[in-house]
Parts: C-alpha cells; sequence; structure tokens
C-alpha cells in the first residue's frame, strides 16, 4: 500500500504547489496596485529614477505578504479540493478506503511548514522591509516635484527665484522671452533680469541648470547706505550674454538617516519587541514611584492643615465671604495646594496615558507575529474541506467563497485590534479573536466534508424546511 499512498501525496501536492504559487502573486500584485493608488500622487512628478521606484516596489511587495500568504492558503486550498471532487477523485480515494484527513495529510505538513515559514518571514525579514520601505517611502513623499517650467507661467521650484518663459522652441533648449526674479537677498524684487532669448540647459549629472541668456536687460534697486536718505537708485544693465546657473541638489532625493525610523514597532523582531516591553514597564513602575514620592509632601501638608481641605473648592467657595477669604490664609494656601496637586496628577495621567498607548502598540506588534502563522493554518483548515464540500474548481466560485472568508477574517482582526488599541478589549483578546472564530468554523468544515455534508446544496435545505413546517402543521392540528 506504500505505492499509492506515494502517488496520492504526489497527485495531491502537484495539485496544490501550482495554484498556491498563482493565487499568492495574483494577491500580490491585486495589494501592490492598491498601495500604488493610495500613494501615486507622492510618486508622480517626482523625477524619480527606475532604480528608486523599482526599490520601493520591492521593498512593498515583502511588507504585503502577511495579507497575501493567507488569501493565497485559503483559494488554493478550495480549488485544490474543489477540483478533486469535481472530477471524482475524492469519491475514488473514499471508495478505496482512503479518509479526507489521509488525503489532506500531505497538505497539512505543507501549511505547517508555510506557517513556521511564514512566523520566520515575519519577526526577521518584514522588520527589515518595513524600516527599508518606510524610510524610503518617508524620503519619497520629502522629495519635492521635478523640475518642469510651463511657457508662460512662473515656476518657483528654484529656491530663491522666480522663472517665466514665454516660448519654448521644439529642440527643448532654445526660449524667448525671459523674466527672472531673483530673491536669493530676501529682500523682496529687488532684482530683475529680462531677455529676449536664450539656451536652457541642464548638467550631465543634472545637479545645474545652465540659463544662456541674450540681449536683455538687468534691473536691480540699490539699498542707501545712508539711513537719513530716502532714495533707491535703480542700477540698470545691458548685456549681449549672460549665464546663470541654478543649483538643483535640492531635488534630489536626500535619503534620511534610517536609525530614526528603528525605534518604531513595526521595525522590530520579536526579541527586540520583547526588550521594548520591558523598558516599558519598568519604565511605568517607576514613574508611578516617582508620583507617589513627588505628591506624598503635598498629602501630608494638607493632612496637618486644620481645615478640612476634602471639600472641592467650586463646593466650598459658595459657603465663604469675601473677608472670611481673605483673613483666612491657611484656607487660601490650601487652595493653591490643590490646585498644584490636581495640575500634577493631571500631568502624570497624561504620561502615563501616552506610555500606555505606545505599550499597546508593541504588544500588539509581538502578538502580530504569531497570527499569521495560526491564521495560515487555520484558513487552510477551513479552505480544504470547503472545497470538497462546493466541488467546484478554477477560478469561479473558490474565489467569491475565498474573498468572503477571508474578509471576514480580516474584519474580525482589524475591529479586534482597533479596540485593543483603544484599551475596550485585552490585547491577547483583540489580536487572537479572530483565529478563534475560525478555529471552530474549520473544526466544523472537517466534520462536515467527512461526513459527506451537502453544506451548499439548497434541494437539502428546502427539504429539511418543508418537513419543519408540516411537522408545525400537524401538530397545530393534533393540539388545536
Amino acid at each position: 500500500m506504500k505505492l499509492p499512498f506515494k502517488k496520492l501525496t504526489t497527485l495531491v501536492l502537484g495539485s496544490f504547489i501550482g495554484p498556491f504559487i498563482m493565487t499568492f502573486f495574483i494577491a500580490l500584485f491585486v495589494l501592490l496596485m492598491q498601495f500604488l493608488w493610495k500613494y501615486i500622487d507622492d510618486l508622480v512628478g517626482k523625477g524619480l529614477d527606475w532604480w528608486t521606484i523599482t526599490k520601493l516596489l520591492a521593498y512593498t511587495s515583502r511588507t504585503l505578504v502577511p495579507l497575501a500568504l493567507p488569501l493565497a492558503i485559503l483559494l488554493s486550498s478550495i480549488m485544490t479540493f474543489g477540483n478533486l471532487a469535481e472530477h471524482y477523485e475524492i469519491v475514488a480515494t473514499k471508495s478505496a478506503g482512503i479518509s479526507l484527513q489521509r488525503l489532506m495529510r500531505p497538505l497539512v505538513v505543507v501549511a505547517i511548514i508555510i506557517s513556521l515559514g511564514a512566523f520566520y518571514f515575519s519577526n526577521n525579514i518584514l522588520p527589515y522591509s518595513n524600516l527599508k520601505m518606510g524610510s524610503l517611502l518617508y524620503d519619497v513623499r520629502q522629495q519635492k516635484p521635478a523640475l518642469f517650467i510651463k511657457e508662460g507661467v512662473f515656476y518657483n521650484g528654484i529656491d530663491g527665484y522666480s522663472i517665466k518663459i514665454g516660448k519654448k522652441a521644439d529642440d527643448g533648449k532654445s526660449i524667448k522671452n525671459i523674466m527672472i526674479y531673483d530673491h536669493t537677498h530676501n529682500m523682496g524684487n529687488k532684482k530683475v533680469v529680462v531677455a529676449d532669448s536664450g539656451t536652457m540647459v541642464m548638467t550631465n549629472d543634472k545637479r545645474y541648470l545652465i540659463l544662456t541668456l541674450l540681449n536683455g536687460h538687468s534691473y536691480e534697486e540699490q539699498q542707501n547706505r545712508k539711513k537719513n536718505y530716502d532714495t533707491n537708485p535703480l542700477l540698470r544693465t545691458q548685456f549681449q550674454s549672460e549665464t546663470i546657473r541654478f543649483d538643483l541638489s535640492s531635488f534630489q532625493l536626500n535619503r534620511t538617516n534610517e536609525d530614526l525610523f528603528k525605534d518604531n514597532y513595526q521595525m522590530m523582531n520579536v526579541k527586540q519587541l520583547n526588550a521594548m516591553i520591558d523598558t516599558f514597564k519598568l519604565q511605568a513602575a517607576q514613574r508611578k514611584s516617582r508620583f507617589a514620592r513627588d505628591i506624598k509632601p503635598y498629602y501630608q501638608f494638607l493632612k496637618d492643615s486644620t481645615l478640612f481641605i476634602h471639600v472641592s473648592n467650586a463646593i466650598a467657595k459658595p459657603f465663604l465671604t469675601d473677608s472670611i477669604k481673605l483673613n483666612n490664609t491657611k484656607f487660601e494656601t490650601a487652595l493653591s495646594q490643590c490646585r498644584v496637586i490636581k495640575s500634577y496628577i493631571e500631568s502624570a495621567d497624561d504620561d502615563l496615558e501616552s506610555r500606555n498607548r505606545a505599550y499597546v502598540k508593541y504588544q500588539i506588534e509581538w502578538h502580530r507575529k504569531f497570527t499569521l502563522s495560526i491564521a495560515c493554518l487555520l484558513l487552510f483548515l477551513i479552505g480544504a474541506p470547503l472545497g470538497a464540500i462546493i466541488r467546484k474548481g478554477g477560478l469561479g466560485l473558490p474565489i467569491v467563497i475565498s474573498i468572503a472568508f477571508f474578509l471576514c477574517y480580516h474584519i474580525i482582526s482589524i475591529t479586534g485590534e482597533k479596540m485593543a488599541k483603544e484599551g475596550i478589549i485585552s490585547v491577547e483578546r483583540g489580536m487572537w479573536q479572530s483565529s478563534l472564530v475560525l478555529l471552530p468554523i474549520g473544526i466544523f468544515m472537517v466534520y462536515k466534508a467527512t461526513h459527506d455534508s451537502a453544506l451548499f446544496d439548497m434541494d437539502s435545505y428546502k427539504s429539511f424546511f418543508k418537513k419543519l413546517f408540516r411537522k408545525k402543521r400537524l401538530d397545530d392540528f393534533l393540539f388545536k
């Protein structure tokens, strides 16, 4: 019996690998297009070279794997077992005494291997990709738009200059009717240069823009050195040819130091997250201890006071006359101390709340490293028996069903994460509730597929409700 089992394993694995690779890259491509649609305004018109765009898309593709991988496993498992059921291969294996669980065994091993690989990817590769993608995307979004001077419109993209070109020739170099306002001295429109024609070229390294002006004039308002004079002489210069060089270094992509992003929770592995979580716990304990130590002298003062200071300021003041307030120094001092205590408590509470929000984010990221692997297993546990039940392969019905299940999983996961961030539920419950919902569904699907249940057969549901209503009418007739 070893040979049939070996052939069966080869058949199942061969039926799964192809659809898995195909669906994984399709899902990755769709998610990447969504990223481009989201950041298209930040990428277009920046003059980015193809190497920079390729690196950004490569890093982004890695960060999208946690979304594409579970969807690919779910869809490919439905397609694999749907094809086997559609061609009656599952029926043939069952007639030969081979159960569905035995048929699923090779793919369970594959799913476990993929889950372990997903954890390794999430713990080691994903933080590095998030760091590279985050820093590069930040620099691209901060990048100035590429140099593009239109005809008849003032261009202010070059720092310190406002340039207007009346007409551009077809050769891309010759220009006419040039006007340049020089603001480099930060003194307003003190200098203007106009020319009838000229040329505009860029150096090979694209660091400088060279404007050669022909037959022009330069007008510059001179600042009078003697402050007792109100006149400002105008210097007018005529030239046959003049060359102006503009520095374009600000248009180049300037890379930010990646060390500035390394403390972000998305750029860390499990070991680093554990260290940060312990650091937050220690800092919170120290902050609470310092708060208790700082607040104790104020409470000691209020305890030794002969006044009943537990009554709030809003309640106590209406019962006191102006003369009593002025004469009672201790009361005013106590009220002042209460205000100081209130302000200090509010400040400490805001500080602890800010630390707790950061602490929760690091906890969420720590759990996310494991939920990805578990989600891959659970979605396979749902997809494989579901494909055997619906008995449809290809990319039709399996895509619809897999997207519906994946959206449910994703919505539950996002909702739990958001509720955990807001402190409504615990982090553990928020991050694992999607897995807790999928687990019984997967077990139910395996049970139904094992017992050849017609889960999506509408005739069976119609027959059930007919029997139910017939029984109800009979009961009403007998016990009326």
